[in-house]
């Protein structure tokens, strides 16, 4: 009785309010398996950042992997992060995990991977800060 093998790979999903990149890599992270994006599925630019066109991206590159052998994928979930960007991640991330799953791939860690300002720079806005 043969088990089949399972191979696992790391799904990096960029996650902004622009656009939703979705980059799948060997598990060391060197070796890129597949990449799809949002500008990639759909035609207007508004639409890049749009759950519908991460689900359409994470498919395609979901493809494109199942193809190169990979059934197992530990998701890192990026946001534009840094100390003048949001920290929470755009509307195309929960869409793509969604969408990965559903392809059959087995999730085994989800993790945030945002980066995190250890107090650097001064940020913008002034004393009073962004007045609305």
């Amino acid at each position: 009785m043969a088990k089949y093998q399972e191979r696992w790979g790391v799904v990096h999903i960029y996650a902004s309010y622009n656009n939703t990149i979705i980059h799948i890599t060997d598990l060391t992270g060197t070796e890129t398996i597949s990449k799809a994006s949002g500008g990639m599925v759909v035609k207007s630019h508004r639409m890049e950042s749009s759950p519908t066109a991460a689900m359409a991206a994470a498919k395609r590159a979901a493809e494109t992997a199942k193809e190169k052998g990979i059934t197992g994928i530990h998701v890192k979930i990026r946001a534009a992060g840094g100390h003048n960007h949001p920290s929470s991640p755009g509307p195309g991330a929960q869409a793509a995990i969604r969408a990965l799953s559903r392809m059959g791939m087995r999730i085994g860690i989800i993790e945030d991977v945002t980066p995190m300002p250890h107090d650097g720079c001064r940020k913008k806005g002034g004393r009073r800060g962004r007045r609305v």
